[in-house]
Parts: C-alpha cells; sequence; structure tokens
C-alpha cells in the first residue's frame, strides 16, 4: 500500500514538474516581446531562483570541496547554457519547436557514446535515434527549405548540446557511494549560473521599467511581474523541486515517460495563451521527436559503469538518479 501511494505521489509530483516547466518558454516570450532581451529574462530567472534556493546551497557546503567539477559542469551547462540558448530560440522560433530541438539530447548522447566513448548500444536505441532525426525533419518541414529562422534553430540545437555536456559529465563524476544530494547540485548550479550570466548578459543594462509594465499574451496585457514570478518560483524552483523528488519515487523508466510530457504541455500552452498553432506535419513529428526520445532513453544497457544515456529528465549515472538534478529544459 505504502509503495502503491509513494508511486502515485511520485507520478503527480513529476507530472507537476513537467507542467511548471513546460510553462517557463510561454511565460519567457511575452517578456522578449515586450522588450526584454532574452538574457536578460534568463538572468532574471536564474538569479531570483539562485535566491530561493540560497539557503539549500548553504546546508550542502560542502559540495564545493566535494564536487566542484559537477556544480561547475551543472551551471555552466544546464543552467546558463541550456536556458541562455533556449531562451534565444524561442525569440525566433515558437516554443514548441525550440523545446522538441532540445529534445534530441538523448540522441546526441548515444552518438557521443557510439562515436566518442565508442560504447556499444542496444539495437533498439539506435532507432529511437533514427525516429527522433525523422520526425525533426517534420518539426522543421524540411521539405519547405527550412521554414524558420536558421539562428533560430542552432540556437536550439545549441540547448540540446549543452544537455549533452552535463550528461556526459555527471556520468563521470555523479555516481557511487559519494554521490551528492540534488538538490544541493541544484541550488549551487543555479548561483553559479547566475553569476556567469551576470557577467555575460550585464544586467545593470537592462530596462528595469519593463517590469512594472504589462506585456501582451494572445491579446491580454499580463502584469511583467507576474510573469516573472512564474517564471522564477513555478518554472524553476517548483519545477526543479518537484522533479528530483518525483525521479527518487519513480523508476528513472516512467519518469523519463513522464518528462517527455513537457514538451507537450509546452506546445499546447503555447498554442493555447500565444496562439503559436502548428501544422499536422509538425505535431506528427513532435509526436515522433517523444518516441524516439523515450526509446534512446529506455534502451540503454546497463553497465557496470552506469547506464549509456539517460533522458532529458534525467541524468544518467550508476546509482539510476542518484543525480536526477540534470533536469535542464527550460
Amino acid at each position: 500500500m505504502h509503495a502503491s501511494q509513494g508511486r502515485s505521489a511520485g507520478l503527480g509530483l513529476a507530472l507537476a514538474s513537467a507542467f511548471a516547466f513546460g510553462g517557463s518558454g510561454v511565460a519567457a516570450k511575452p517578456l522578449i516581446e515586450a522588450g526584454l532581451d532574452p538574457l536578460h529574462v534568463v538572468w532574471l530567472r536564474v538569479a531570483g531562483a539562485a535566491l530561493v534556493m540560497l539557503p539549500l546551497a548553504w546546508r550542502h557546503r560542502d559540495l564545493l570541496i566535494r564536487k566542484p567539477a559537477l556544480l561547475a559542469g551543472f551551471g555552466l551547462l544546464a543552467v546558463a547554457g541550456v536556458q541562455a540558448c533556449y531562451f534565444a530560440a524561442i525569440s525566433r522560433i515558437p516554443v514548441g519547436v525550440a523545446l522538441l530541438i532540445e529534445y534530441l539530447a538523448p540522441a546526441l548522447v548515444l552518438a557521443w557514446v557510439r562515436f566518442v566513448q565508442r560504447r556499444p548500444v542496444t539495437r533498439a536505441a539506435a532507432a529511437g535515434v533514427v525516429l527522433a532525426v525523422g520526425g525533426l525533419a517534420c518539426v522543421v518541414e524540411v521539405w519547405s527549405g527550412v521554414s524558420f529562422d536558421v539562428i533560430g534553430l542552432l540556437l536550439a540545437l545549441g540547448a540540446a548540446c549543452c544537455q549533452v555536456g552535463y550528461f556526459v559529465l555527471s556520468d563521470q563524476g555523479g555516481s557511487g557511494d559519494d554521490a551528492p544530494d540534488p538538490l544541493g547540485v541544484i541550488a549551487y548550479g543555479l548561483l553559479i549560473g547566475a553569476l556567469v550570466l551576470t557577467a555575460v548578459a550585464r544586467p545593470w543594462e537592462m530596462d528595469w521599467e519593463l517590469l512594472g509594465g504589462t506585456a501582451a499574451m494572445s491579446g491580454a496585457a499580463v502584469p511583467a511581474a507576474l510573469l516573472l514570478g512564474w517564471i522564477v518560483l513555478i518554472a524553476t524552483v517548483v519545477a526543479y523541486v518537484t522533479g528530483v523528488v518525483s525521479v527518487r519515487r519513480l523508476s528513472p523508466q516512467v519518469a523519463g515517460v513522464v518528462a517527455c510530457l513537457e514538451a507537450v504541455i509546452a506546445t499546447v500552452l503555447a498554442w493555447v495563451l500565444l496562439g503559436e498553432h502548428l501544422s499536422a506535419p509538425q505535431i506528427f513529428g513532435g509526436a515522433v521527436v517523444l518516441v524516439g526520445a523515450f526509446i534512446a532513453q529506455s534502451s540503454t544497457p546497463k553497465a557496470a559503469s552506469g547506464p549509456v544515456a539517460g533522458g532529458p529528465g534525467q541524468v544518467p549515472s550508476a546509482a539510476e538518479g542518484d543525480l536526477s538534478a540534470g533536469r535542464a529544459t527550460a
């Protein structure tokens, strides 16, 4: 009974995390269209969440000595890199398309494992990669000569590559008896990401008055401060924490399936709230991308040195989820 209740609670938390993550782009895009630079929106999100998570960082301050490389990787790649590329991408292409491209990360991880590390991958995982790439071709409608901004597509692909970098790093440093608490990794990742983004985004040049005004969301005027509050508290703090707790209650495979709903939720919210309609081939391609990503992440062999790859909702490690703080999507 207790195990069943734990799984039910974990499923509910995983769904809440997917919804929270999926709503970040929908809340950020109106702020960007109102005049805020994408990097400034990312800085506000990360710096605000870092302040909220500061008590957790103090509680796990020993991580600075124990896992400095892992913290740096999470801050630079999973926080600063992924989110900066993603927010810059949605300023040029639809939210759903950017997130679906980011979901190529599991396929890219398998390519790294197969061709760089020269480790074997299963046929099912390879099939998942082929499905994901084929689905992406439908999403971007390659037959029409790339109907979206090429720079936007490259930025979304950059977000996927940043996830790959962190997945590889965590596979090497986040497993074993000395595996760090994922909440501590999140807290320090946000702090490091905020410091890096401060130097890059130069928030002192931001037009702060925009935050006291409104932003247009499908024709309706919404307070900019309300959108920012959602991005910081719900789409970052709540999303990360519920995601970590859910993976601890569910198997990595189940958590990976629920994580795939993030792209669906983001696309639906963008459709309803921003009026970003996707064509039938794009919707079909998006479904194929998600199926391919799930197959790629769930069909990897369980070797003694740790799983070959993980999905976008978790970080691969020999401890199967000990470092599930790798949820780095927008």
